[in-house]
């Protein structure tokens, strides 16, 4: 059965996450550190009622869910470049990597969307006990929702395949904005199943601290 996480995981975790920032190159305050670690204490206090994912240990949450997710930072600031994001996460499930990207990018804005009340419930107490005021949590189906604003970056972590990606989302694009697909390896059949009008504009390795496995972000345009 997955336990409760106590406050000496969260220090543990606002740790770890520190030392793995620092090998992503991200700069992370202890205040976001500590947010990081009060993160991971909801994501397993609420697992063990709702399975809102298969990891259930501090230890495991940090490279596999919280450093994952910031591996894709220094794509994302790249892309930035001066201008704040606006930032679709979507199927966010537990908030991943919605929640650890809003946290290390105050400056951005973030809308999580998962059609599963639960998960949108969760990630609702998120926002509100980390003070996320960036964040926007939408409880409904990505291919119906009509927000009033576009999204630079589309991003997706175990969500669909890359043509379903684009299918589902790209009402949801603004002018020049991108995909970013979080992957395994690389998804050589996704990528040959893209429509004509969609190309690959990059893939780049991810070296994930605490993670041996591949771990691949396919940036995905609009020709």
């Amino acid at each position: 059965m997955t336990r409760a996480s106590s406050p000496r995981d969260a220090d543990a975790v606002a740790q770890a996450v520190a030392s793995g920032a620092a090998q992503l190159a991200v700069e992370l305050s202890r205040a976001q550190t500590e947010q990081f670690g009060r993160f991971a204490a909801l994501l397993l206090k609420w697992n063990a009622v709702h399975n809102l994912t298969a990891i259930d240990r501090p230890e495991d949450v940090v490279p596999l869910h919280l450093l994952d997710s910031l591996a894709i930072v220094p794509q994302a600031d790249a892309f930035a470049g001066v201008r704040p994001l606006r930032v679709l996460d979507v199927g966010a499930g537990g908030g991943l990597p919605g929640i650890p990207l809003a946290i290390a990018r105050p400056q951005w804005r973030f809308w999580l969307i998962d059609k599963v009340r639960k998960k949108v419930a969760f990630l609702q107490q998120v926002r509100a006990e980390l003070r996320l005021a960036n964040v926007e949590v939408v409880h409904g189906r990505v291919e119906t929702w009509q927000p009033a604003e576009r999204f630079d970056v589309i991003v997706a972590r175990a969500f669909a395949s890359l043509s379903e990606l684009v299918a589902r989302t790209r009402h949801l694009q603004a002018p020049g904005g991108v995909w970013f697909a979080m992957k395994g390896a690389v998804p050589e059949s996704e990528i040959a199943a893209l429509p004509a009008d969609v190309r690959v504009q990059r893939t780049v390795k991810l070296r994930v601290p605490l993670l041996d496995g591949q771990r691949h972000l396919i940036i995905l345009e609009t020709r």
